[in-house]
């Protein structure tokens, strides 16, 4: 009997550790299911609103943020030029934070929200956030490194649906801090740290100055332009006189930027026109649009080579500066097709001397060069190339990377000037009739004018869009 009831406690005791067996097995399983679908998804998302996608009539434009508190009235402009659909934000650490505020707490009514923590390439390539992305009707980029979103997104399918978002589809666009710091087509990736503005004006090419140009998000009104983040805390001007410096250096092109004080956000529309948000008058919040000076000859920096400081006067006129305060109403604003036309600001002018920023508003006005001083239409001119009978026929505008020009012996020399005054092209030496193509890329800024010089001595300006 004994021995029996000891089988039977045997059996039985070998019985359950089976199904602690059994059920060790069965979790470790599941834990391991679990991790490599994690591994899987690479991403993150959080979700707030109705999964059923929508598509609504949207309208483009740029909602540039200065880093700190997003000012309410800059992201209502950003969601109502979604149409009401659905908004995706993009980061690379962080959580849901903006869900609830850009879905109800605003008054603007969306069809959805989510957030996408895209935190490594592999992520960054997922066909669901490409997906996502590419239905949404605004995106908005999240503060943080923007280190990482050039290592993890730049030449990824985020990348590539970013630019399709912009230039195809047409959405609104924002960003804060760093997700405002990647939105021009030149920027400086801070992938070996943040550069103080003393490092900066020091010696322009500090390592920790590490400028990308054209290769990742192209926004047609930000073209030939580099954003700053946190102006006011610390002041990061001579730094960003510095990246204007390492441009113009390193391109032999003119350059412009585009910077926000903490609490002020920059907007810009589909017309190129900005319009800037903050809380002046209780607060001091700016913005700065800043060109190099087109009316200075030849406008390069006198000294800037490694190892030494900053040498960039031109008789204490080298940069041409915007400062405008922003407000809640955003009635103060800047054409950034021509960075001439504004209201409700200042105009400046920065330079450096021998590595010591200095800044002067006494007297100064808008550039004189920015643009031909008369525009005048042919009436006979067909930009859209079709067969109706012109003197002149060019297409396409808006342009991308080139124009086509076809022309009689009525013509007898073409030209294109861009918005800072410069001369682009010419050609008096053509085959009439023939059509020929001329290059934008090297020299492009939002807006351009192609000038046609006739046998008669008239002159013929015409307005030529670029994105």
């Amino acid at each position: 009997m004994y021995l029996s009831n000891f089988n039977f406690a045997l059996q039985k005791s070998n019985f359950m550790s089976s199904k602690i067996f059994i059920k060790v097995a069965i979790t470790i399983a599941m834990l391991l299911q679990s991790i490599l679908i994690v591994k899987a998804q690479n991403y993150t998302s959080y979700f707030t609103g109705n999964i059923a996608d929508v598509t609504t009539v949207t309208q483009a434009g740029n909602c540039l943020m200065g880093g700190a508190t997003e000012d309410d009235n800059a992201m209502k402009w950003f969601l109502n030029r979604s149409g009401g659909g659905d908004i995706v934000v993009l980061r690379v650490t962080g959580g849901s934070g903006y869900n609830n505020y850009l879905f109800s707490n605003l008054g603007i009514t969306v069809n959805s929200v989510e957030t996408i923590v895209v935190p490594s390439i592999a992520a960054a390539n997922n066909a669901y956030v490409k997906t996502q992305i590419r239905n949404a009707e605004a995106v908005f980029i999240a503060g943080g490194n923007q280190a990482d979103y050039i290592n993890f997104w730049k030449n990824t399918t985020v990348d590539s649906a970013l630019n399709y978002l912009i230039n195809i589809k047409k959405v609104p666009i924002g960003g804060t801090s760093a997700g405002m710091a990647i939105m021009g087509q030149a920027y400086n990736s801070a992938i070996n740290g943040s550069v103080t503005s003393a490092e900066a004006l020091a010696n322009p090419f500090n390592t920790k100055i590490t400028i990308g140009n054209n290769n990742f998000l192209h926004n047609p009104f930000l073209v030939k332009t580099i954003t700053d983040t946190h102006f006011d805390n610390p002041d990061r001007r001579g730094r960003l006189t510095a990246f204007l410096a390492r441009l113009i250096t390193d391109s032999s092109n003119p350059q412009m930027a585009i910077a926000c004080d903490e609490y002020t956000a920059v907007c810009i529309d589909e017309t190129g026109l900005a319009r800037v948000f903050g809380g002046f008058p209780t607060y001091d919040d700016n913005a700065y649009f800043i060109a190099v000076n087109c009316d200075v000859l030849n406008n390069k920096p006198e000294t800037c080579v490694s190892g030494q400081p900053l040498n960039w006067n031109k008789s204490m006129a080298a940069l041409k500066v915007y400062r405008i305060k922003g407000n809640t109403t955003g009635n103060n604003t800047f054409n950034t097709l021509d960075f001439k036309t504004a209201g409700g600001g200042v105009w400046q002018h920065w330079y450096v001397d021998n590595g010591v920023f200095n800044t002067d508003s006494v007297g100064i006005n808008a550039p004189v060069c920015s643009a031909p001083l008369a525009l005048h239409n042919d009436k006979n001119n067909v930009s859209s190339g079709t067969t109706k009978p012109a003197r002149i026929i060019y297409y396409p505008n808006p342009a991308k990377d080139y124009l086509m020009v076809k022309i009689t012996n009525k013509v007898k020399a073409v030209s294109v000037t861009n918005s800072f005054g410069f001369q682009v092209y010419k050609n008096n030496n053509f085959t009439y009739t023939l059509p020929f193509k001329i290059n934008l890329n090297q020299y492009k800024t939002p807006l351009m004018f192609v000038i046609f010089e006739m046998s008669n001595g008239e002159k013929i300006i015409e307005k030529l869009i670029t994105y």
